[in-house]
């Protein structure tokens, strides 16, 4: 039996041997043959020289090197297509994932009843109160507007099946939200519960801003909920205008126009405009989304595997 570790790296150059002293210990414990997957996202520091030397020195240890940095969730989507193990799991390199608790996932694998044991984060020690804050929010919405229920703190990390795998694989789409993707494909998942744990060495690549554009991403990915916001203001907006009209003529037949009324007028045109340009953007956003799909690019470019 083969278990495949596939691992994105950005930036990882510190990380990576760090991870692989950890998941050495690791291999003592499970009775399976081990392949490592690591794949360079366009990295600007050293990370393909490390991952180079690390080949050479384990023939177990692969790796795949993009052209260009096109993202986590790419990376993602090549290591589980480069995989070929019986079981598969995805890891960060920055040992945020603790490698010691494979143990315990892949003992709980071994029940036929249970497909993926995931992870979650049940605190977030060490991140910035908004962040958490907003993290924490964003499930909230997802779970309420989505069409698949997402657990607060779950992580990439976790132990799949080799069917799980193929199903995802199948999903081939190029916007990708690889959370939500573990969620949709079904099969029965467990999850094991950790405290936070700090990254081991380096700087995460990862800002508030950028996670707030992946958080809409996932929100578009899964639900059409924001398509009908937009229909609801848009339709609120013309009732509570046509009854303005109504009122403004029975207004003046009663009691004249003493008041010309510009400032109240310039004020509804800039709220109205506003409204507008709002759900104009949220269409354009699954426009662009659509306008990505129909182009059928390659999810990633490959410069160097070994």
């Amino acid at each position: 039996m083969k278990l495949s570790v596939i691992v994105p790296c950005y930036n990882e150059q510190e990380t990576i041997p760090l991870f692989l002293d950890e998941m050495a210990k690791v291999e003592q414990e499970l009775p399976l043959e081990f392949e490592y997957i690591f794949v360079n996202d366009g990295s600007k520091d050293q990370t393909l020289q490390v991952l180079r030397e690390a080949h050479q020195q384990n023939e177990r240890v692969h790796y795949l090197s993009f052209s260009r940095n096109f993202g986590k969730e790419s990376a993602l989507y090549a290591g589980l297509q480069k995989a070929s193990g019986d079981y598969v799991t995805v890891m960060d390199a920055d040992l945020q994932d603790p490698p010691a608790m494979l143990v315990e996932m892949y003992q709980k694998i071994q029940d036929p009843e249970i497909d993926c044991v995931g992870t979650r984060r049940i605190t977030r020690k060490g991140e910035p109160p908004i962040r958490s804050a907003f993290a924490k929010l964003f499930y909230k919405i997802i779970n309420k507007i989505g069409h698949v229920e997402m657990v607060d703190g779950a992580r990439d990390f976790r132990l799949m099946t080799r069917q799980m795998v193929d199903s995802i694989l199948e999903l081939t789409e190029y916007n990708r939200f690889t959370k939500g993707l573990f969620v949709w494909v079904g099969f029965s998942t467990v999850y094991l519960e950790y405290e936070n744990v700090e990254r081991v060495a380096g700087e995460t690549s990862w800002n508030f801003w950028g996670l707030l554009s992946y958080s809409l991403d996932g929100i578009i990915n899964f639900s059409d909920v924001p398509l009908k916001l937009a229909t609801w203001v848009g339709g609120l907006s013309c009732v509570v205008a046509l009854f303005s009209l109504i009122f403004i003529v029975i207004r003046t037949l009663l009691c004249g126009d003493p008041v010309a009324g510009w400032p109240s007028m310039i004020s509804i045109m800039l709220l109205l405009g506003g409204i507008q340009l709002l759900c104009l953007g949220i269409i354009g956003k699954y426009i662009g989304k659509i306008f990505l799909e129909t182009k059928n690019r390659p999810i990633y470019v490959v410069r160097e595997e070994a």
